[in-house]
């Protein structure tokens, strides 16, 4: 394409715009520097830059919120990088009696905001105020809303996709949960099979399978008006190892009998975030364990002080109780959101789905690791977030996401700031995570304890025969017996490999 004929929205080394648009990214490891941005705003400005990439012979990367935890939007080899990120469009369509949102939009600012505000409904995503919809809710999405509603995609009822057939024709296509579309396969990968493997996502479509009428307010769920709120301190000093045994075992072996979705606890979420060594002393804390309960629902003032009881006010167990709140639901997730997102800088991140509670060994390892004052990091943590409730009541194969019986979901994270200081944190979280699943080879494979990995927070590490010595390759973490299929509607619909990056569905 000759520069007079290049779009406004083509932006390539010499743009001043390069520079802002190379470092978006959430993790400050990595930029992106192909030959050109594409900052497309419609499916059709989309079609074309992909059709152009394609008669170029270029390949092609997708960004829509910021938020990956690997390189794929700046892997070497990626000549085109799609910038989705002003896709932000969030609204009622009246068409399909279903929510269109288009994917750069940002959870809180376009998504709970408005949708709530307006119709009083939610689609139960992520606790990130700023994350991006197209990457999230392709790897599954989930979060606060997700014990009492299901995942992200349980509630998906459509998407729009651009793809490439094998004659190298860029087309969009609208692919449906119907079982009858000849599209299906299409929306199934896409929920739960992770962003950059079967072409660009422009449009999603939300309505709750089984949902009646047309009213917009009852056709996703309703979020509760009042969350009572709890925040519980666990100092260092008093989070010595037989103690890590018993916060993290008691939050696990609480979680084993509360998951079910029919419990009353399905309305509660917790997360129990264990702390690495902070450099100022005033600010050093070993754990902190944040729960919100729907407020409406009856004895929920009990049933958290019962909660709270038995997995803080176990024996040898030194907390300090903050007083609980009430407020409103939509300010409940900005606050989460608000926690979440302080982590900013260079990251490493890792992740596990735990069917039980961690084992001895494994919360000494925490212990041991968090304790720690070898690595130059300036935050790191692990949390461990409820899970399970309603998640459960969708079959493995019904959806790309086959981690359906787990009780909680892990994240392990470390933060840095300085790029002189890579290798030894790189170093530190890898013997970190190998050092909590050294019985399985290094990494989460799956058992009766224990459930792979959670595709959101991509871990190239787990292909990496160094770090991951089980029996289970990587993509077996991911989707488990879900693969096969997902690698046959990769080649149906990238057949010419015009998408891809480290940790892709491989084409059979």
């Amino acid at each position: 394409m000759s520069d007079a004929s290049r779009p406004p929205s083509a932006v390539g080394a010499a743009d001043p715009r390069y520079e802002a648009l190379a470092t978006r990214g959430n993790n400050k490891r990595f930029t992106a520097r192909p030959e050109e941005f594409r900052v497309v705003t419609t499916t059709a400005e989309v079609v074309a830059a992909v059709g152009d990439a394609v008669r170029a012979g270029q390949h092609v990367a997708v960004r829509s919120g910021g938020h990956g935890y690997e390189n794929a939007v700046g892997e070497p080899g990626v000549q085109l990088v799609l910038d989705l990120g002003e896709m932000r469009a969030v609204a009622f369509d009246t068409e399909r009696d279903a929510f269109m949102v288009e994917p750069g939009a940002r959870l809180l600012k376009d998504v709970y905001g408005p949708m709530y505000e307006r119709w009083g409904i939610a689609i139960p995503a992520g606790n990130s105020n700023t994350v991006g919809v197209g990457g999230h809710v392709q790897g599954g999405g989930y979060g606060s809303l997700c014990r009492a509603h299901g995942l992200t995609v349980d509630h998906l009822e459509a998407v729009e996709v651009v793809t490439v057939d094998a004659a190298g024709e860029a087309r969009a296509v609208v692919a449906t949960r119907e079982p009858d579309d000849p599209h299906h396969d299409l929306w199934w990968a896409l929920t739960g099979g992770g962003g950059g493997n079967f072409g660009v996502v422009t449009r999603f479509w939300f309505r709750t399978p089984g949902a009646e009428g047309t009213d917009p307010a009852g056709l996703l769920p309703n979020p509760p008006a009042e969350v009572i709120t709890s925040t519980v301190l666990f100092p260092r000093a008093g989070l010595d190892q037989p103690a890590m045994r018993t916060l993290v075992g008691g939050f696990g072996r609480w979680h084993e009998r509360n998951s079910a979705p029919d419990s009353p606890y399905a309305h509660l979420f917790a997360s129990l975030v264990l702390l690495g060594r902070d450099p100022d002393p005033e600010k050093d804390m070993g754990a902190v364990l944040v729960t919100h309960m729907d407020a409406t629902r009856p004895d929920a003032e009990r049933l958290l002080t019962d909660f709270l009881d038995e997995v803080a006010g176990q024996p040898g167990l030194a907390p300090v109780v903050l007083p609980h709140g009430t407020v409103p639901w939509l300010d409940s997730k900005k606050a989460l959101g608000d926690a979440q997102d302080a982590e900013t800088g260079r990251q490493k991140v890792k992740s596990a789905n735990l069917r039980r509670a961690f084992r001895d060994d494994q919360a000494d390892a925490l212990h041991a690791f968090l304790n720690s004052d070898d690595h130059a990091n300036g935050s790191s943590l692990v949390a461990l977030d409820s899970y399970g409730g309603r998640v459960g009541t969708v079959a493995p194969d019904a959806t790309a996401v086959a981690q359906r019986d787990s009780v909680l979901k892990v994240l392990f994270m470390n933060t840095w700031q300085d790029a002189a200081d890579d290798a030894v944190n790189l170093d530190w979280m890898r013997r970190f995570h190998g050092a909590v699943f050294a019985k399985t080879g290094g990494v989460p494979a799956p058992d009766d304890t224990q459930d792979g990995a959670f595709v959101n927070f991509a871990d190239t590490d787990l292909a990496d025969p160094a770090w991951n010595t089980s029996d289970s390759p990587w993509h077996e973490l991911y989707y488990k017996d879900n693969y096969p299929r997902l690698q046959g509607v990769r080649a149906a619909y990238d057949p010419r490999g015009v998408f891809g990056h480290a940790l892709s569905v491989r084409t059979p």
